[in-house]
């Protein structure tokens, strides 16, 4: 019986120990899978906004990181260029990135394969390169995958098809950013010791500044001439009033300025009185009518520059601003159940080009919306400019069947403005011209005087039943003719004689800069919003009203550098240099020989500079504000944020205040003086002279002109889009009774009420925060 119970013992040992040896074994292949399982491959992007919408399209075998843009560059505290030895680059990590490419790394060993999927630009090319050299890939390996979209069938098919580092592209994005390295770090100590410390000048930026400094000359030297023109009110009949304007005073045409004589011009409101007289007593006749169809064909495609030049002038974006909101409709939204989906097409690109897939959709979806008639046989095919490098497509949704109003609610305010902006501008590129119905007809008044009236009419709305058009800001209005024909007799209503005044070319704005940047060549589609940054956080340039205006310190800084520097600010010059960087690019320059042919003359004329250029002294615009600490009369001093007093004593006095400008309008609550102030931003506002004794506040501007109602003084409210609106200031006065301007004032005012709600909800919280964490 012991010797039946010890065997089933030993048995259930055995058994025991036979288990635990299977359940071991188990384990151990258990885990030798999920070590097999784990191997996966990795893709590397710049952003973690795509590295989450790829990871969704790209499934479990893969897993995206970010590199948060470039890793390495050319060290901030010294030169970084061996000029010595081929211009060979020192380039080191970027302080702040350990931690980040120590993950990066542990990643790449534990992947089975490693993609870069930085953009698809010189840019994103040379980030592919460092991150090849940090994790130890081949450069000449099937490592680099770009996409021009963040689409699901985009993705997987650049997965599909990997390609080595295009090197040539490397080196043009590394010439660039040591062309600029040479002139930043040469040319900006000799502006330290000549001009004063803390000044910095660039390659391209220089060329801008120098483009504004120009153009305010331009402003500053021109004469103002004035001219009339001469409008007519006719009718035929009992027709409705039309408008003619007079063309022709005795076969001379009728212009501003007189050209050996060939233009009629009236200068003055005594001679205009004298021919309006005499035009008053002809009798007028028509003498032509010309009836013609007249087609107007829909804008390409969004590049870019024209993306920038379209949202400053319909949406009142800076470039920034623009280029930012366009980076996260490319990177991914979160829509709803969908997930993170990219909304638009890569947005750096100077080509018009669309891929034949995106053509056939837009006309299936086109024709579905709007009808056979709205959608040309063949799709539109838009001619790209001959320095495009065309690498991908122009910018466009990456499927229409988003529509704007789909997206409404996940889009914020500005994002949807802009996404809309794209959508209607691809879907007009795809469709139909617009046709209109026009008449011109040619008036006769007496032997001496011709007119000429204008009428058109929309017969079909073509692309324009979803875009106004690059230029318009709404669609045209109808201009309506009564029916006329030859020797018709028309009677005279109304003479409308009108004075003008010749302007001066007007200063540049984001959309105007941004487009003769494109045009002169200066700088790259991708360095437009960058290049305004800088020139503006650098003092040389303040944009006031949204235009660009030159510091006293941008025209001192600009006349040294044309003096000593002409290639450096040369407009043909920089252009140039943009085409050799597009060639070594191309293969067909290479890197060195480029920067040797720039820095041996540069060197030179750089040390010719030092010792012909003595101190130049900044001029001084000295205030009637006295300084309350020492008595000096304070000067105004141009900071990161615009204009400010300061003490001429420092550094012994370090007196500074706000510049406060007076707009010559009256406190209506103390009687001071209302004058400009900005916010800790630097956004302009109004306030009363006597703040804190007097809180009367005001964003909108005041003017000088007064409500012929009650006597108030008017203010001035600006729209994004850079429209102004005049109101009463006085909330009772009967003008303000159904105005626009209260919507408008009650959304600022609950915006405001919003904003202040949070920030006391979130103050609350950090209270919260901190009591518990001192429990």
């Amino acid at each position: 019986m012991n010797c039946m119970l010890i065997g089933v013992l030993r048995g259930s040992e055995g058994l025991a120990a036979t288990k635990a040896k299977t359940t071991t074994s188990a384990k151990a292949k258990s885990r030798s899978k999920a070590k097999t399982k784990t191997k996966k491959t990795l893709v590397v992007v710049e952003s973690p906004a795509k590295a989450k919408t790829i990871e969704k399209y790209l499934g479990r075998k893969y897993m995206v990181r970010a590199s948060m843009g470039h890793l390495r560059d050319l060290p901030k505290s010294q030169f970084g260029i061996d000029v010595e030895h081929d211009f060979a680059p020192k380039y080191i990590n970027i302080r702040g990135k350990g931690d980040l490419i120590k993950a990066l790394k542990k990643d790449a060993k534990n992947a089975d394969k490693i993609y870069l999927a930085s953009d698809p630009d010189r840019e994103g090319e040379a980030i592919a390169w460092h991150l090849a050299f940090i994790l130890g890939i081949d450069p000449a390996s099937d490592c680099r995958i770009v996409f021009n979209e963040i689409t699901k069938p985009a993705i997987q098919e650049a997965v599909k098809h990997p390609r080595s580092i295009n090197l040539d592209q490397v080196d043009a994005q590394q010439a660039r950013r040591m062309l600029d390295r040479i002139v930043g770090y040469k040319l900006s100590p000799l502006l330290w010791r000549k001009v004063r410390k803390g000044l910095s000048a660039g390659r391209v930026q220089s060329v801008t500044v120098r483009l504004i400094c120009d153009r305010e000359k331009e402003i500053q030297a021109f004469q103002s001439e004035e001219y009339w023109s001469v409008g007519v009110k006719l009718r035929k009949g009992r027709s409705a009033m039309f408008q003619a304007e007079l063309t022709q005073v005795d076969g001379r045409k009728l212009g501003v300025n007189e050209e050996g004589g060939k233009k009629f011009a009236l200068h003055s409101e005594k001679e205009t009185t004298a021919l309006v007289e005499d035009l008053s007593q002809q009798d007028f006749v028509v003498a032509g009518v010309k009836r013609s169809e007249r087609k107007r064909k829909p804008s390409a495609p969004f590049t870019t520059s024209s993306l920038q030049q379209d949202a400053a002038r319909k949406l009142g974006f800076t470039s920034r601003k623009t280029m930012m909101l366009a980076q996260q409709l490319y990177e991914g939204i979160e829509l709803g159940r969908h997930g993170a989906t990219g909304l638009i097409t890569y947005m750096r690109t100077d080509s018009t080009r669309i891929s034949e897939l995106a053509q056939q959709e837009a006309k299936e979806f086109l024709t579905e919306s709007f009808g056979e008639s709205y959608v040309p046989a063949k799709p539109n095919i838009y001619v790209t400019g001959k320095k495009a490098q065309d690498a991908h497509e122009a910018i466009r949704p990456t499927s229409l069947q988003h529509t704007p109003e789909s997206l409404e609610k996940y889009l914020n305010k500005d994002q949807l403005r802009l996404y809309t902006l794209v959508w209607q501008r691809f879907a007009a590129s795809q469709m139909t011209p617009a046709v209109y119905d026009t008449m011109s007809v040619t008036i006769g008044a007496g032997s001496r005087y011709q007119l000429r009236a204008a009428g058109s009419q929309l017969k079909f709305a073509g692309f324009t039943k979803v875009y106004a058009g690059a230029d318009a800001t709404k669609k045209e209005k109808d201009v309506l003719l009564p029916d006329l024909a030859e020797q018709d007799e028309l009677n005279l209503a109304k003479t409308l004689p009108q004075q003008h005044f010749t302007e001066p070319p007007p200063r540049y704005n984001d959309a105007s800069l941004v487009k003769t940047l494109e045009e002169k060549e200066i700088g790259r589609p991708s360095t437009y919003a960058p290049i305004i940054e800088t020139i503006q956080a650098r003092g040389y340039v303040q944009r006031i009203d949204k235009h660009f205006q030159p510091t006293e310190l941008g025209f001192v800084v600009v006349d040294m550098l044309e003096t000593y520097f002409k290639d450096i600010v040369d407009v043909k010059f920089t252009a140039n240099l943009e085409n050799e960087l597009d060639e070594i690019a191309e293969g067909k320059v290479g890197k060195n020989q480029l920067l040797r042919e720039f820095y041996g003359p540069f060197e030179e004329t750089l040390e010719e500079a030092d010792k012909a250029i003595g101190h130049v002294e900044l001029p001084v615009e000295v205030s009637n504000v006295k300084c309350e600490l020492c008595g000096r009369m304070m000067v105004v001093k141009q900071g990161r944020f615009g204009k400010f007093l300061a003490c001429p004593g420092f550094p012994e006095c370090r007196n500074t205040k706000p510049l406060l400008r007076d707009t010559g309008v009256k406190c209506p609550k103390c009687g001071g003086s209302i004058v400009e102030r900005r916010t800790r931003r630097g956004r302009v506002f109004y306030g009363c002279e006597n703040y804190p004794d007097c809180d009367y506040t005001t964003w909108d501007t005041p003017q000088k002109e007064t409500c012929e109602k009650c006597g108030s003084f008017l203010l001035k409210h600006h729209f994004k889009n850079g429209r102004g609106m005049l109101y009463c200031s006085n909330d009772a006065c009967e003008t303000r009774i159904d105005h626009p301007i209260n919507k408008e004032l009650e959304k600022m005012r609950q915006r405001a009420e919003a904003k202040k709600k949070r920030e006391e909800e979130k103050a609350a919280a950090d209270a919260s925060a901190a009591g518990n964490d001192k429990q």
